[in-house]
């Protein structure tokens, strides 16, 4: 049997989320490399990402380094820039899944008010089944918490679901739970697998 409903990552599957890239263009790769050692900003945005208000947090911690503050800022400010461009065939296989009956997912660490910003400018945002955002839930992944509120809101668990991530200690803590996951590397690998999985055919997931 077939898995019954298929979850997706939002940040490198659907949209590409590279916030060093965008540094390295705006600043350069030396000032941004000095910047992210002195500053753990994947931590605050961890912190986005589990609730915290999105503008507030990334000013307040640039206010504690006055020497990166207009660059901090920027996490905000240019924050569209970092999640951007759209993996164009993610976003098709995720509506070819749906054409064909496929109840559809997503499963993301993100801000309440960076996924609303994000729904602004990514119409398939709006097309998932069921959205379950880190933000909202007050938990992330790779904690347990978060894919058992899944599991509780749709009464799926185990071998129905089927969840592509790009991060491995999110691909296994739902793989602990029964779930079948698929560590995503690029959208052909991903075609492959909703292939095996019987999902879709091959020119269904072209």
């Amino acid at each position: 049997m077939p898995p019954r409903a298929v979850v997706f990552d939002i940040g490198n599957v659907l949209i590409e989320w590279q916030p060093e890239r965008h540094y390295d263009a705006v600043i350069g790769p030396v000032r941004r490399k000095a910047m992210f050692e002195a500053v753990d900003l994947h931590g605050m945005n961890d912190r986005v990402d589990r609730g915290a208000p999105f503008k507030e947090t990334i000013y307040e911690t640039a206010q504690l380094y006055p020497e990166w503050r207009s660059e901090i800022r920027m996490w905000y400010d240019q924050w569209i820039h970092m999640a951007q461009p759209a993996i164009d065939r993610s976003v098709r296989l995720l509506r070819a899944l749906r054409s064909e009956g496929v109840p559809v997912f997503a499963l993301s660490n993100f801000g309440i008010d960076s996924f609303a910003y994000a729904q602004t400018q990514y119409q398939f945002l709006k097309e998932f089944d069921r959205k379950y955002i880190s933000g909202h839930m007050a938990t992330a992944k790779p904690d347990a918490e978060i894919y058992q509120m899944l599991e509780e809101d749709t009464g799926l668990s185990g071998a129905d679901l089927l969840f592509a991530d790009d991060r491995d200690e999110n691909i296994d803590a739902a793989v602990a739970r029964g779930w079948h996951g698929h560590l995503f590397r690029s959208p052909q690998g991903w075609a492959e697998c909703l292939i095996g999985h019987g999902l879709l055919t091959s020119d269904q997931a072209a």
